[in-house]
Formats: C-alpha cells, sequence, structure tokens
C-alpha cells in the first residue's frame, strides 16, 4: 500500500511543459482564426459612393418604349458628346440606349429584358463656360408621343439637382434644347436658359463627322 501511494503521488514534471506547450498552440489558432474572419468580412462602408465626377446628366423616357433617343451635351470649348462620340473633352456617355432595341439576353434558355431606357453622361472635371443640354429623337417607331425627361445633377460639394424637365417628341429628327447653363471656375452656375441649339448639326458636318447608325 506505500508502494502505490508513494507512485501515485509522485510529480516528475514531465506533464507540466506539454500542457504549456498544448495551451500556446491552442491559443496561437484561435489567433489566426480571428484575424482570417476579418479579413474575409471587413467592415462595410453602407452609402458610401465615390463618383468621381462633378456633373452627371440624365435622360430617360418610358420603360420598354421602343423609340430611338439620343442625348447631346456640349462643353465650352464645342467639344460634343453624342452616341458616335462616347467621350469628348472631359464629357462621357454611358451608352447609346436604342430603345427596346439590344434589351434583351437569354441565360440557360430563360429570356431576361431590361425595360429601362436611360442615357448618362457623366462630366468629370470643371470648365469654365456654358454647357448645352440637347435630346433628339433618331427613331420614331411607334408613332406616339413621348415625354422624355432630362435632369441636371451637380455632385459637389454636396448633390443638388441644377435641371429636371420633361418635353414630349413625336416625330423622327425632332431636336429639343432642354437646358443650357453657365459655370464658373468654381463650379458656380449662373444663367440657366432653355434657348434652342442644335447640337446635331453642329456634329453632322465634314469636320464633326457624319457616320451612320451602328
Amino acid at each position: 500500500m506505500d508502494e502505490i501511494g508513494s507512485w501515485s503521488g509522485s510529480d516528475d514534471g514531465t506533464f507540466v511543459p506539454f500542457t504549456d506547450i498544448l495551451f500556446n498552440v491552442l491559443l496561437g489558432l484561435a489567433f489566426m482564426v480571428f484575424t482570417a474572419f476579418s479579413l474575409v468580412n471587413p467592415t462595410a462602408k453602407t452609402g458610401a459612393v465615390d463618383l468621381k465626377a462633378e456633373l452627371i446628366i440624365t435622360m430617360n423616357w418610358p420603360d420598354n418604349d421602343p423609340n430611338d433617343m439620343d442625348l447631346y451635351v456640349e462643353d465650352p470649348v464645342g467639344n460634343v458628346v453624342w452616341y458616335h462620340s462616347k467621350e469628348a473633352g472631359l464629357m462621357h456617355l454611358d451608352r447609346d440606349d436604342r430603345g427596346n432595341y439590344r434589351d434583351t439576353i437569354t441565360v440557360n434558355g430563360r429570356t431576361i429584358q431590361n425595360p429601362l431606357n436611360q442615357e448618362t453622361v457623366t462630366i468629370r472635371g470643371i470648365v469654365p463656360g456654358e454647357y448645352v443640354v440637347n435630346a433628339n429623337e433618331f427613331l420614331a417607331t411607334s408613332g406616339d408621343k413621348v415625354p422624355v425627361s432630362v435632369k441636371v445633377e451637380k455632385l459637389n460639394p454636396t448633390a443638388t439637382v441644377l435641371f429636371y424637365g420633361t418635353l414630349k417628341f413625336d416625330h423622327k429628327g425632332q431636336e429639343e434644347t432642354f437646358v443650357r447653363f453657365t459655370l464658373d471656375a468654381d463650379g458656380q452656375v449662373s444663367d440657366v436658359n432653355t434657348r434652342g441649339k442644335s447640337l446635331v448639326k453642329a456634329v453632322r458636318t465634314p469636320a464633326g463627322g457624319n457616320a451612320p447608325r451602328k
């Protein structure tokens, strides 16, 4: 009995280092798992929209409407952005929306349609002077009167609507000036008006080019 009691109470210290090593390994694994989750799921910045632009000009007409409307914008030095010249100066046209043409795609046998009719011009910097915003009905498919809306937004220092208006188009070739406005070097707006000026004629000259519709 004394021998058994003496053996069971003995402690040569071999188990203490093993326990310490095991604890350190588990601690290291826990730290690695925490770090991995932090990298995989970073804190989301909700509501943050970083637009590298000074102004956005948006033209809309009714969803699913087959008529082909075109947005034209001229800057103070005479650059005009339109479907044949999607980049001009500091201006960029996102796409040439042609009504319901090419608005459907087929994925795995299923047809998906985009009903939205919209063109957007982004102006990335301030060039002092007058800007002109026009719309042209390139193709009148339905023969109905089409309400077309144009919105001009200034983004800096805060988003503000400089202009919003709607006009009706009813025939091929109809061109309307929605708004003309002037910006100074600090981006301050003045002389907002609707005096007519044809931009279609300006670009459809031998110098401006008269390319066929793509």
